[in-house]
């Protein structure tokens, strides 16, 4: 953790010194370039994009879920345990960090960064739906387990195919009469454009006095200086011309291009950490009728052997203020980190320090091997099957394939089992705080505000402060507490939230009708 001098406030140029260096315009980097500049209003700021706009990756709307991951949902953060029951800590710990995520938002349009909520988040029920005794049994003990944390009050049970049937009309029809289903739902669930909100956040960012942002800038390399600076090679794309940049603190927010970039700086920290890519693709329905005859998004449970980011769902979306409905998502293969990026990429990560873990993980996951095999080869007869077990009377011709975004799945050492294939983030930082890189997929960006507090109070020692603290609590007003553990400060918090992000259920039928 190094101390944060604070210099002009003029507008740098890209070969001056900025405070701060953001790799990547997505979520990440935004939230915490807004959240600097909230605490310290004279920091300097640089951001380097390698596209031509902000949120081209995983933060665009069509490359990601769009599901606010708030485990109401989401089956693979419950997993039942060997005695039969059911976990819940990680769906708490989830729980918890978007609602503080929601705070944040809440801040942001009450002070005026965002002009309106309505632009970026709206209200969708989340519903768990799964069929078979075996599987009804498990959400039958996960409603269970859940609804016995405050974070959860609200969230509803039933097996009754009627009441199924008024929630979610097009999983029902057509259905098998002597099939045996259960659902859960929250009505409190949310559709989150992540794309709107980056933007949103840029564009009050670009407004500020000592903030720049570069795009279609390639960072070619970082390294350590004897001060224990940065410096940085950054490439314009366009004309090919180099710049050096030196800079006191650097985060690598680049999504799955955050490895290579962690593997550049040398950092002891990041030795032996490895990436494995899984791409997706997305059913899109082309039919305004059915698309209004849904309004939720429904998860089920994954396929063995499938990652956590396939678990499948029907999943109402509005983008851009339009609503939509997709299916999936597809899993697959590509040696590809980004979207846009380069078949290379998985080749030239491997390297001395990581290639065991890396090793070992894929020996360890050959089931999931398999599975992406499975995807990758699947017919659209074969992508038409599974939709219909969420949509029994779906048609092909009645959707589109469009490609989804690339996921970047941790690998890290383990000294039991060699190396280890993570589903999760993973932050990774200097023993001295100058820099720190994320890793990982979901549930990112939905729980990037608590990812960025414990990066700042990683990194920067002014986050101990009274003055840094002072401002945290009026970002955060649950700032120092807890909402998993106080009842009354939780359903406080939630109150204003809902009501600032305009995500009250009358809201929500205002929108249905309209």
């Amino acid at each position: 953790m190094f101390p944060f001098f604070v210099m002009n406030t003029k507008k740098s140029s890209k070969t001056s010194s900025p405070d701060v260096v953001l790799i990547g315009a997505g979520i990440m980097s935004a939230t915490l370039g807004v959240l600097l500049k909230k605490l310290n209003p004279s920091i300097t700021i640089s951001v380097f994009e390698r596209l031509d706009r902000v949120t081209a990756e995983s933060s665009d709307p069509w490359n990601n879920a769009g599901t606010g991951h708030s485990a109401f949902c989401e089956l693979n953060y419950t997993p039942q345990l060997a005695d039969g029951s059911v976990e819940t800590k990680k769906a708490i710990k989830i729980a918890e960090s978007f609602e503080v995520s929601k705070e944040f938002w809440a801040y942001l349009v009450e002070n005026g960064v965002i002009d309106s909520p309505d632009e970026f988040i709206h209200n969708i029920p989340h519903l768990s739906f799964v069929w078979g005794e075996e599987n009804v049994e498990y959400l039958r003990k996960r409603y269970k387990a859940l609804t016995s944390h405050h974070l959860f009050h609200g969230m509803e049970y039933t097996e009754d195919k009627d009441k199924i049937q008024s929630w979610i009309p097009l999983v029902m029809n057509g259905r098998d009469a002597s099939e045996k289903v259960a659902a859960t739902r929250m009505e409190l669930g949310t559709d989150v454009n992540f794309g709107a909100l980056t933007k949103a956040m840029f564009n009050y960012l670009e407004k500020q006095d000592g903030v720049n942002l570069f795009l279609n800038y390639e960072v070619d390399d970082l390294s350590r200086k004897k001060d224990n600076s940065w410096l940085i090679e950054v490439k314009d794309r366009a004309t090919k011309k180099e710049s050096k940049i030196t800079t006191k603190f650097v985060f690598i927010g680049a999504g799955g291009g955050s490895l290579p970039l962690l593997e550049k700086s040398n950092i002891p920290e990041g030795k032996g950490f490895g990436g494995f890519p899984v791409s997706g693709q997305w059913l899109v329905c082309n039919k305004p009728e059915i698309i209004e005859r849904h309004q939720a998004k429904v998860y089920g449970k994954a396929s063995v052997g499938s990652p956590p980011m396939s678990v499948p769902h029907l999943d109402t979306r509005i983008i851009d203020g339009k609503k939509a409905l997709l299916f999936g998502p597809y899993a697959g293969f590509s040696t590809k980190f980004l979207k846009n990026g380069s078949y290379l990429d998985l080749p030239l990560s491997i390297k001395l320090n990581n290639i065991k873990p890396m090793l070992a993980a894929g020996l360890h996951n050959i089931p999931l091997t398999k599975y992406l095999i499975d995807q990758v080869r699947q017919s659209p007869q074969d992508r038409l099957e599974a939709l219909k077990d969420y949509f029994p009377e779906a048609k092909l011709e009645d959707w589109d394939l469009e490609t989804a975004g690339q996921r970047v799945q941790v690998i890290k050492k383990d000294k039991k089992a060699g190396g280890v294939l993570e589903f999760g983030t993973e932050m990774v930082t200097a023993a001295d705080g100058s820099l720190a890189a994320l890793l990982g997929a979901s549930p990112g960006a939905s729980t990037a505000v608590s990812i960025m507090l414990e990066l700042i109070h990683k990194c920067f020692a002014e986050a101990k402060s009274p003055e840094w603290q002072r401002e945290f609590k009026k970002i955060i007003p649950s700032f120092g507490k807890s909402l998993s553990k106080e009842k009354d400060l939780a359903a406080k918090t939630r109150a204003w939230t809902t009501e600032v992000l305009h995500l009250s259920a009358s809201r929500l039928e205002e929108e249905v009708t309209a």
